[in-house]
């Protein structure tokens, strides 16, 4: 277990604060060692800048919990890495809403190697598992590591083409690394940390839940110089991962297929919106630069504080529902849905059963 940048359970207590994120801490740390923090009174973090709640939060601390936590965390033999650690992948650090804490099991060195992501269906065909497993193999042999979701389908596939030939991959869970799920997937997970790396940015023990595997999308193209994705419908967890790669300014690659196969629905899509159809791996090669120095995509964003406003108004202290709120902000669902994602990582709503709350 490593923890280079502070004490392992002062960042578990910063990780279990609710509304304590990267940019706070980062403004933080400009003026004061954040280890410090736990030694200020109330009057004094707020003085610090830390909102009323979040000061108050951060002093109730329940360090039973955050003990419990570190006990896993050493009899898993899970190593932790904070954003401040050297090891924190710095392709992640430019992403939107930056994971506080990576847990990780495996191969540490692969974080920082160039990485493809490849997506896809859960339901995907025999053709499109192949095609999955060849282009990961290739990818590895021309020496980048191919990085997915440990999910049944491509994500399967593509890990186990990647292995096959003895390469690297990355399997960024949507659970604790302690976890094995799909458990049809457990033998496969285990090849995975014992040959690349397992990460997630969820606490050890975290079960599978349905809320957890759009935010473990951001981080696949997070960590990766660009997306492909080889069978999916158009309504999938896939396009959120291809939304965050096109956000994150990474290339957005995708295998066409015939017509008739619904499952080549998203790919034809994307083709259509500028992505690059891919034939064979050189495909990609040809794309792709080690240093993102360039890319397809010119997107035209709003910024993030004028397009979280807008959506973020649409919500109210009571229950709202997704259909209300694209009423409101006269943005698509898809487009309000993933707003909602981003204004919910950064604590600002939250998901209940009937829509979304504004947190006070």
């Amino acid at each position: 277990m490593k923890d280079s940048s502070g004490k392992l359970t002062d960042w578990l207590a910063f990780y279990l604060c609710k509304g304590l994120g990267v940019k706070t801490l980062l403004a933080l740390s400009q003026t004061q060692p954040l280890e410090s923090l736990f030694k200020l009174t109330h009057k004094q973090l707020t003085e610090c800048g830390l909102s009323p709640q979040v000061a108050s939060s951060l002093l109730a601390t329940d360090w039973r919990q955050v003990e419990h936590y570190h006990t896993l965390i050493k009899q898993a033999q899970i190593t932790a890495i904070n954003y401040f650690d050297p090891l924190y992948p710095p392709l992640l650090k430019e992403i939107a809403s930056a994971p506080l804490l990576l847990f990780c099991r495996g191969n540490l060195a692969l974080l920082s190697s160039p990485q493809i992501a490849i997506v896809g269906s859960r339901n995907a065909t025999p053709t499109g598992l192949e095609i999955a497993a060849e282009f990961a193999h290739q990818l590895t042999l021309a020496g980048l590591t191919v990085t997915s979701g440990m999910a049944l389908g491509i994500d399967g596939a593509a890990h186990k083409g990647a292995l096959a030939g003895s390469g690297n991959t990355i399997a960024v869970l949507g659970t604790g690394v302690d976890v094995h799920y799909p458990k049809r997937h457990k033998l496969l997970t285990e090849q995975v940390c014992e040959h690349g790396l397992l990460v997630s940015e969820f606490l050890p023990g975290t079960a599978a839940n349905a809320n957890n595997f759009p935010r473990r999308n951001r981080i696949i193209s997070g960590l990766s110089l660009g997306v492909l994705i080889v069978e999916a419908q158009i309504k999938s967890g896939s396009l959120i991962t291809v939304r965050y790669a096109l956000e994150q300014n990474k290339e957005v690659f995708a295998v066409p297929g015939s017509i008739k196969n619904p499952l080549s629905e998203a790919s034809h899509f994307l083709i259509k919106q500028g992505a690059k159809l891919v034939e064979n791996v050189s495909d990609i090669l040809d794309e792709v630069s080690f240093f993102c120095e360039s890319s397809l995509y010119n997107i035209e964003e709003l910024k993030d504080d004028e397009a979280a406003c807008r959506v973020l108004s649409s919500v109210g202290y009571e229950v709202t529902a997704v259909d209300l709120i694209a009423q409101r902000s006269q943005w698509s669902i898809d487009k309000v849905q993933a707003r909602l994602l981003d204004l919910e990582l950064a604590d600002k709503v939250e998901r209940v059963l009937d829509g979304y709350i504004r947190i006070r």
